[in-house]
């Protein structure tokens, strides 16, 4: 039986600044979370009523896969479950490339390097978008960034590298020891 890889990505209510700061995350409140399961093949949409539904998919999964999901999307949830989510089995890509280069990168820098595609928006749109009540954008946005999460993960456990941009627009390359 394969595993059951569950790539993940959430959008927020409010930003940091609107809740005081980065030290109370878990008050920004979910607008939209994103799940693929590779087990049943398909992408759920979770709103914020269904954040129960989230927390199981994710606590079902043989690996949770995102991006900065660690320090981020986690800490989200810690603001509807007692459940501690670092629990969970996770490869949060941006802390594992951190950790090999000594910096940060986004999804963005990755994904333009790797396929030459960019994301469509970005998390401060999202709660824009929210506060609009643009529910649908939210969730097409969010479902786009994590078929990029998969993809990136796809490619690097294949490849057993990636490919990225630095600050100045240099294409770079970095090894991953990923597995699917």
């Amino acid at each position: 039986m394969a595993r059951n890889i569950v790539y993940f990505d959430l959008e927020t209510q409010q930003s940091a600044e609107e809740v005081g700061g980065w030290d109370k995350i878990s008050r920004m409140g979910m607008s939209v979370g994103v799940t693929y399961s590779t087990a049943r093949g398909d992408y759920r949409i979770y709103g914020e009523k269904q954040v129960n539904d989230l927390l199981s998919d994710l606590q079902r999964a043989d690996l949770v896969v995102g991006f900065n999901v660690l320090r981020f999307d986690y800490e989200v949830l810690h603001g509807y479950t007692a459940f501690d989510l670092h629990q969970l089995p996770t490869l949060d890509m941006m802390v594992d490339l951190a950790n090999k280069l000594q910096h940060r990168l986004s999804l963005d820098s990755i994904a333009t390097a790797t396929f030459g595609v960019e994301k469509t928006a970005e998390g401060m749109q999202a709660i824009r978008w929210f506060k609009e009540g643009k529910l649908l954008e939210i969730a097409e946005y969010c479902c786009y960034d994590v078929k990029l999460t998969k993809l990136v993960h796809e490619y690097g456990a294949r490849h057993r590298q990636l490919h990225y941009h630095n600050r100045f627009g240099k294409k770079l390359t970095v090894p991953v020891s990923w597995s699917v």
